[in-house]
């Protein structure tokens, strides 16, 4: 990626520092008669599903069956896995149809600690690529390079989780968070300086079988959710800060065996985010007035912006139900070794207008797992649309056997 002028790039970062970051997640809007009002927060990527399971069934995942990267949907899910531990790396590219160095690593693992207790981590790295900084050319037609900026952000957590109960199980998560966007380049003697934060997820999981007729066993699953609860970020030593995207996140999920070989498994997730809305201008309000509310916003604290965000949209009842968004997955499994997958991903237009589709296949062995997905927006735009990414992911289980052997 290469910026023709370093002014440019500053204007970039000032951008992404007042919440228009977030958007780069975002479709763009085509109805003339919506008032695009999204949510604004810091270290947009730690919204992005970093797994092609749960990108394959629409970005659900709250209350799906265990896997190794409930980390980011739901970490209680790990104490009630079968295996005795095991990882997994997934790799998503990011806006490939325009650059090809904009990337998101994410490696997630867990080990339990006997039967009913686990330990999991994860690390998400989020590249912005390489910017070359090159000032406009001057009077002699020269053109001065300022060396290469590589903004990037990454999160660093560890989590446990434990059975409450024969189907209940809970965990907290605890999260480092740090967002280098600026890479220090200063402006009017004001250094930028790297985003920093702490944060913690709380989460819940229930799973229950129910036996049908002819002693199969269905299953029926609940989650929840609430992520990165935690201090807000500032890139200018705390002259102002942003909020962390907050999550809450719930859902559902039912498994369904045809037979012994053969189940289908239906899941439907909510999200909203816990961060309030910025103030949007009125037609008869002053310049000063609107600032002063706009720096009123700015001041409330994390922990009050979570509560505030149930009521305080501008548009009332009905934009805070916009503010919800819905995906619902499929997912078909043959013998418990092979996947395929589908889903649809919907946030009102108002809020990011994001609307895809998505599939996605995988198998499974003893040892190892392999999981992919494609993407197909619906919207103008998505940094995803017709993008394949990829999990593979090892079973400590497995891994013993073959040693053993």
């Amino acid at each position: 990626m290469q910026i023709e002028n370093i002014e440019s790039m500053k204007n970039i970062f000032r951008a992404a520092l007042s919440g228009a970051a977030f958007l780069l997640v975002s479709g763009s809007v085509s109805a003339s008669d919506v008032v695009f009002n999204p949510l604004q927060s810091a270290v947009p990527s730690l919204t992005i599903a970093p797994d092609a399971r749960g990108g394959g069934m629409g970005d659900v995942g709250v209350a799906t069956s265990p896997d190794l990267n409930s980390q980011y949907w739901n970490p209680a899910k790990y104490a009630q896995m079968n295996g005795q531990g095991g990882a997994s790396l997934s790799y998503t590219p990011w806006l490939r149809k325009i650059v090809d160095d904009i990337d998101l690593v994410y490696l997630a693992g867990y080990y339990k600690l006997g039967e009913t207790r686990a330990l999991s981590a994860s690390l998400r790295y989020f590249s912005y690529g390489d910017i070359d900084l090159t000032q406009a050319p001057g009077p002699t037609g020269e053109v001065i390079s300022n060396g290469t900026a590589s903004p990037y952000e990454m999160a660093i957590d560890l989590g446990y989780s434990q059975m409450l109960s024969e189907y209940w199980s809970a965990a907290v998560a605890l999260r480092f968070i740090y967002s280098d966007i600026t890479n220090g380049i200063s402006e009017d003697g004001t250094t930028t300086s790297a985003g920093k934060a702490v944060a913690a997820d709380i989460a819940g999981f229930y799973r229950r079988p129910i036996v049908l007729p002819d002693d199969r066993n269905a299953y029926a699953s609940f989650g929840v959710n609430v992520s990165n609860i935690g201090s807000k970020v500032s890139y200018d030593d705390g002259n102002t800060e942003e909020f962390l995207p907050t999550n809450l996140r719930v859902g559902g999920a039912f498994e369904y065996p045809f037979d012994a070989y053969n189940s289908l498994t239906v899941s439907l997730d909510l999200n909203k985010y816990l961060v309030p809305t910025a103030p949007v201008q009125r037609d008869s309000e002053s310049a000063d007035a609107y600032q002063k509310r706009y720096d009123d916003y700015r001041d409330i604290s994390s922990v009050a912006g979570i509560f505030r965000s149930f009521t305080d949209a501008p548009g009332g009842f009905s934009e805070e139900m916009d503010e919800i968004m819905w995906s619902l997955g499929l997912e078909y499994c043959y013998n418990k070794q092979f996947m395929v997958r589908g889903g649809y991903f919907h946030e009102s237009e108002s809020k990011g207008n994001r609307k895809y589709f998505s599939v996605g296949a995988g198998f499974k062995l003893s040892m190892f797992e392999l999981n992919g997905a494609y993407l197909i927006s619906t919207s103008q735009s998505n940094p995803l649309d017709q993008t394949l990414r990829f999990s593979l992911g090892f079973n400590l289980d497995g891994l013993k056997k073959i040693a053993e052997n």
